[in-house]
C-alpha cells in the first residue's frame, strides 16, 4: 500500500486523502445521527414510563394469571364473613371517638320529629331536650300544572272574555319550564344521556318516548338562540380573549358507518368571566374567522399554528401560556434532569409572583409594577440561558423540544407583562372545556352538526353559570320562562351574571 501511494502523483494523492476524509466524516455523521436517535428513543421511553408509573396518574392493569373467583364460598368462610359484618354494623352504630360532622346548610327547610319517652309521663316534668339532625332528601317530584281559564260573557250582548294563557316554552307541548330545565341540566351539566333520564321517568311510572324527549331538548335549545346571538356580539367586542379547541364526534349522514370529527372552539374573556362555545366541522383556521376575523386586542392561545395567522395582525398582541411551556420541561425531567429542573425552578418563581399578587389583592396597575420588578429579571435570565443552551442541545431530545417551544414563543410568553389584567396562563379556558371531555364519555357523540351547535349554546351559558357561581337549573328555568316575552333591548339581563345580580338585589 505504501509503495502504491509512493507512485501516485501529488494531485492523485490529494484526491485519495480527500476521499478518505469524506468517508470518515460520513461515518462520523452516521454515528452522531444514531446517537441522536438513541437519545430521542430513550427520552420517549422515559416519558412513557412516567405516564404509566409516575405520580401524575395511577393505573391498574389486571393480572392475566389471576384465577377466576369461585361462585360459592365455603361454609366456614361464610360464617366468618357474617361475624365480621355484624361487628362492623355494631361499630357504625356506636361510632366511638367521632370527630364531628359538617355543618348542615341553613337555607334548607326543617321537618321536626318530636319523640317522647314511652310510658306514663303525667308525673314527670320536662327539663330539656336533645336535638339530632340528619340531612334527608326526596326524589324529584313530578306533578301536573293545570291552567283553568274561566270564560265570561255579557248578560246582554255578544262576545266571550277569557284570560290569556301564560307564555309557554313549547307551544301546545306537555313539558313546563322546570321539567325542561331539569332535562337540559341533567344532560349538559350532570352528563346524563337522555336514555338514562328516560329510565328515571320510568321509575316514577311516567312513560315518555325517546323521540319526544329529544324533540323537547331541541325546541328548548332553540329558545336560547337570541340570547346566544347576543353573547356572540358581546364576545366579539372583547379586547382580551383566550382561545382553545376540543374535539367532538358528530354523526354525519354523508359518512355511513363513521362519525365525523368536529370541534368546539371556545372563547373565554377573563375580564368579565364569559365563555362562548362555537361548533365547527373543521379544526382549520377558517373556523375562527367569525370570531377572530376582526378581533383587536390581546389573544392568548396554546402553540397551535392556526392562531399565528390572527396573531400577526397589527391590532393583535399574542400571549402564550406558561403552563404549556412548563409541561414541556416537565416531560424532559427523565431526559435531562439538571437543565429541566433549572427551567422549572425559574418558572416556579414566576408563578410565585402571581400568587403574591393574588394574596395581596393587588390592582391591575400594582400587578404590572410587581411583575416588572420581580418577574422581568427572571424572564430575562431564563431567555439568555435558553439562548445559550439550545445551541448545544439535540433538537429531537425532549429537553431540546422544550427549549425550542419556549424559544419560538418567547415574545408571546413575555407579553403578559404589558398589563396587570393579563394572565400568565390560559388554564382557565381549559377548565371551561373540561365538562366537554366528561360529557363525551357518556353520550359519545352529537346526533348532527345542528345538534352540536345547539349544544354549544347551552355549554356556553352553563360555563358562565359555573364561573359566576349561579345555580344553572334556576337560571335556565327563569330564562325559558321569560325569553319569549322579554324586550330585545333587555335581552342581556338574562345572562347568568346579570340574573345573579337581580336575584341578589331582590333578596336585599
Amino acid at each position: 500500500m505504501e509503495t502504491a501511494l509512493e507512485n501516485l502523483s501529488k494531485e492523485d494523492l490529494i484526491k485519495v486523502i480527500s476521499g478518505r476524509d469524506q468517508v470518515i466524516r460520513s461515518l462520523s455523521q452516521d454515528a452522531d445521527q444514531k446517537d441522536e436517535k438513541i437519545n430521542y428513543l430513550e427520552s420517549q421511553l422515559a416519558m412513557y414510563k412516567r405516564m404509566q408509573f409516575g405520580q401524575k396518574r395511577e393505573r391498574f392493569e389486571g393480572d392475566p394469571n389471576q384465577i377466576m373467583l369461585p361462585f360459592q364460598a365455603e361454609p366456614a368462610e361464610v360464617a366468618q364473613q357474617q361475624e365480621e359484618i355484624k361487628q362492623k354494623i355494631d361499630y357504625t352504630r356506636k361510632r366511638p371517638n367521632h370527630p364531628g360532622r359538617a355543618k348542615l346548610p341553613e337555607h334548607l327547610p326543617v321537618e321536626e320529629v318530636r319523640i317522647h319517652p314511652d310510658g306514663d309521663l303525667s308525673e314527670l316534668v320536662c327539663i330539656g331536650r336533645e336535638i339530632t339532625e340528619e340531612l334527608e332528601c326526596e326524589p324529584a317530584k313530578f306533578y301536573i300544572k293545570r291552567y283553568i281559564r274561566y270564560k265570561y260573557a255579557p248578560k246582554n250582548g255578544e262576545g266571550v272574555k277569557i284570560a290569556e294563557l301564560p307564555e309557554r316554552v313549547i307551544d301546545k307541548g306537555i313539558p313546563g319550564a322546570s321539567l325542561l330545565a331539569m332535562i337540559l341540566t341533567g344532560k349538559f351539566m350532570d352528563h346524563l344521556p337522555l336514555y338514562r333520564q328516560k329510565q328515571i321517568f320510568a321509575r316514577e311510572n311516567i312513560q315518555i318516548p325517546s323521540s319526544t324527549i329529544e324533540g323537547w331538548v331541541k325546541q328548548a335549545l332553540q329558545k336560547l338562540e337570541p340570547l346566544y346571538e347576543q353573547l356572540i356580539l358581546e364576545t366579539r367586542s372583547k379586547g382580551y380573549l383566550q382561545v382553545d379547541e376540543t374535539p367532538i364526534k358528530v354523526l354525519d349522514s354523508d359518512k355511513k358507518g363513521a362519525a365525523h370529527q368536529g370541534y368546539y372552539w371556545v372563547y373565554h374573556c377573563p375580564l368579565d368571566r364569559t365563555v362562548l362555545f362555537d361548533y365547527s366541522p373543521t379544526r382549520g383556521g377558517v373556523a375562527a374567522v367569525p370570531m377572530l376575523g376582526n378581533f383587536k386586542g390581546y389573544l392568548q392561545t396554546d402553540g397551535y399554528a392556526v392562531y399565528d395567522k390572527y396573531a400577526k395582525k397589527k391590532e393583535v398582541t399574542q400571549l402564550a401560556c406558561w403552563a404549556h411551556a412548563r409541561r414541556e420541561f416537565e416531560k424532559a425531567l427523565d431526559n435531562d434532569k439538571p437543565r429541566a429542573e433549572k427551567a422549572l425552578v425559574m418558572i416556579q418563581k414566576l408563578y410565585a409572583v402571581e400568587r403574591q399578587a393574588k394574596q395581596d389583592n393587588l390592582t391591575a396597575e400594582q400587578i404590572k409594577e410587581l411583575r416588572l420588578k420581580e418577574s422581568l429579571p427572571i424572564i430575562n435570565e431564563m431567555g439568555k440561558w435558553i439562548f445559550e443552551e439550545i445551541k448545544a442541545t439535540l433538537p429531537k431530545s425532549q429537553i431540546g423540544k422544550a427549549m425550542a417551544y419556549a424559544y419560538a414563543r418567547w415574545d408571546a410568553l413575555s407579553a403578559y407583562l404589558y398589563d396587570g389584567n393579563l394572565l400568565i396562563e390560559n388554564n382557565q379556558i381549559e377548565n371551561a372545556i373540561r365538562p366537554i371531555a366528561i360529557g363525551r364519555k357518556n353520550y359519545l357523540f352529537a346526533g348532527s352538526h345542528e345538534a352540536a351547535q345547539r349544544a354549544a349554546m347551552i355549554y356556553s351559558f352553563f360555563a358562565i353559570c359555573k364561573k359566576h357561581e349561579v345555580n344553572s337549573f334556576n337560571w335556565l328555568k327563569y330564562t325559558l320562562q321569560n325569553i319569549a316575552s322579554i324586550n330585545h333591548r333587555n335581552l342581556k339581563g338574562l345572562f347568568p351574571q346579570n340574573y345573579k345580580q337581580r336575584i341578589q338585589q331582590s333578596n336585599m
